[in-house]
């Protein structure tokens, strides 16, 4: 168990928390949500003890062991990976290096053979010996293959030291396991072997995500962080989300009869105040009034975007006809003869754990790259508007956000423009912020704004919810669900392809395309063997 004893942490004048007291108990997965700045990453370094509370402390059951994810990406750089991994353990690490030392020894004495025989029963007792086993096992979960183990961690790519970095956290059964965005960078087939591991893991967690769908998957507790306090709630994060809003209804339903009972008896004083026979009971219900207090409803500190991608145009029935496209990049056959048509109905989500295929085969789509081979042809009727996954080039420039998103607009009018920016939270003087100086969040805004006032009825979007919160995420899906164009896009945020696709399309290593007109959910369960067998048949063909 892990809990905080009226903690407090003061950044200046200013209480980020104040006299939080909560508890974390074994065998449940807490879910921590609020909104950006809220304060949820700083929790869990009060509560890993890598930040000190101002006031109040953090305890921990005697003996028990807490993991929690590094976010420094190269801390471990020059270390391999296997190691990297057990590195999570650092007790069992450290008897390990000292076994290797007193091995070493050329004059091995009576006092090292003593120190090993402690040190070797302290290492069986710890597993030890089951410990690269139990590495490798988490890191083949998580999609790092074997021939990457004794490799250094700078010769991985950034998405892969995420998934040995997260291999760390959860290597050795902690008793207590702190995750701050796990998800981030991982694929869908990372992030559904992740949901198992939680599900079937029996001691504490407690996780920062903005997603969704993981969140309902993982989580028996939300923890939610509003104005400086946590407020507990049993269930997933949908069920917070109805208790929540069913919390606030019953207040404001409480309060309307306390305002309705308040002005029946302030027009009875008004009315029989000064009548000698109805004094006392004018009297008795002065005292009734005093006694009435409304419920204070404290509005959230969250904040929603308004997403609403209006089309200028109604789409034809011609949409997009691919025809054979085909791209090789350093060596490496990216897309195979991709071929597919588009109708005026579909919203189709790429899959695969290739994102480069996906990025490259949309770059190509909107006419930043030539195919080696094949066609693509968009019907007239269309006008796209595109995403990128990589958009540090966008914001380049010393524009303010209005001058940047003038740019787009046919219409120049500056309360047109800003109208698009206020609705996705850019208010008053947000709209003379220099570009140079948004957070990763307020960029992908201004993009979504960009989409937005385009009126562009297809749309490619490649990962748009990096670095959103989740009102934003909630704003984004709702917006890709009510858009009546067509929709091309890739996003790890399951929710988002569950409720928004229609049609699936995976690009399978060897850079072949699987086609299918279903839900995600329905492909996952009913395809998975089948796409196992398909892509073990290109590589047969292939190595032919």
């Amino acid at each position: 168990m892990i809990s905080a004893n009226n903690v407090t942490l003061r950044v200046g004048k200013k209480a980020l928390f104040e006299d939080v007291n909560i508890k974390f108990t074994e065998g449940n997965c807490y879910g921590m949500i609020g909104a950006n700045g809220a304060g949820k990453s700083t929790f869990l370094k009060i509560l890993s003890g890598q930040l000190e509370p101002t006031k109040g402390d953090i305890v921990i059951t005697p003996g028990e062991r807490l993991s929690f994810l590094q976010q420094d990406h190269y801390k471990y750089d020059d270390c391999l990976v296997l190691d990297t991994v057990i590195m999570g353990n650092a007790r069992l690490y450290e008897i390990m290096k000292e076994k290797e030392v007193i091995y070493a020894k050329e004059d091995f004495t009576e006092e090292d053979g003593i120190k090993a025989s402690e040190l070797e029963g302290e290492f069986a007792t710890m597993n030890g010996w089951e410990a690269e086993s139990d590495a490798a096992t988490l890191l083949n979960g998580l999609g790092i293959d074997t021939d990457l183990h004794y490799k250094y961690l700078r010769d991985l790519t950034g998405a892969e030291k995420v998934k040995v970095l997260l291999a760390q956290a959860l290597f050795g059964n902690p008793d207590i396991l702190l995750l701050d965005e796990p998800t981030n960078h991982l694929d869908l087939d990372a992030i559904a072997w992740l949901e198992e591991f939680l599900i079937n893991f029996e001691n504490t967690v407690i996780v920062v995500s903005h997603d969704r769908y993981f969140l309902n998957k993982v989580c028996t507790q939300i923890a939610d962080i509003d104005y400086g306090k946590i407020q507990l709630y049993a269930g997933n994060y949908d069920f917070w989300y109805e208790s929540s809003q069913l919390l606030i209804r019953q207040m404001k339903e409480a309060n309307k009869k306390k305002e309705e009972k308040i002005k029946e008896l302030q027009e009875f004083i008004s009315r029989f105040s000064a009548n000698a026979s109805k004094s006392k009971q004018a009297t008795s219900r002065k005292k009734a009034l005093e006694k009435i207090e409304l419920d204070e409803i404290k509005p959230s500190s969250r904040k929603y975007p308004y997403i609403d991608f209006r089309p200028n145009r109604e789409i034809g029935n011609e949409v997009l006809t691919v025809e054979g496209l085909s791209k090789t990049i350093d060596g490496e056959k990216i897309l195979d003869n991709i071929t597919f048509t588009l109708g005026h109905d579909d919203k189709v989500a790429f899959v695969g754990s290739n994102e480069l295929a996906k990025t490259v085969l949309f770059k190509i789509l909107i006419g930043e790259m030539e195919p080696d081979a094949g066609t693509y042809k968009w019907g007239i009727t269309t006008t796209q508007a595109y995403f990128p996954k990589d958009f540090g080039g966008e914001f380049d420039n010393d524009y303010t956000i209005t001058e940047w998103l003038t740019q787009y607009s046919e219409n120049k009018d500056a309360t047109y423009v800003r109208g698009f920016l206020g609705r996705m939270l850019f208010a008053g003087e947000d709209g003379v912020k220099r570009l140079k100086v948004l957070s990763g969040g307020e960029k992908v805004r201004c993009l979504l704004s960009k989409m937005m006032i385009s009126g562009a009825n297809v749309l490619l979007l490649d990962e748009p919810t990096n670095h959103l919160d989740m009102e934003s995420i909630t704003a984004l899906n709702n917006g890709m669900i009510k858009f009546p164009g067509v929709l091309l896009f890739t996003s790890r945020d399951h929710q988002i392809v569950q409720t928004t696709a229609n049609r699936i399309m995976e690009i399978v290593p060897g850079g072949k395309l699987i086609d299918k007109i279903t839900t995600y959910d329905e492909y996952l369960e009913s395809d998975e063997m089948a796409r196992k067998r398909y892509t073990y048949t290109v590589e047969t063909e292939d190595e032919d």
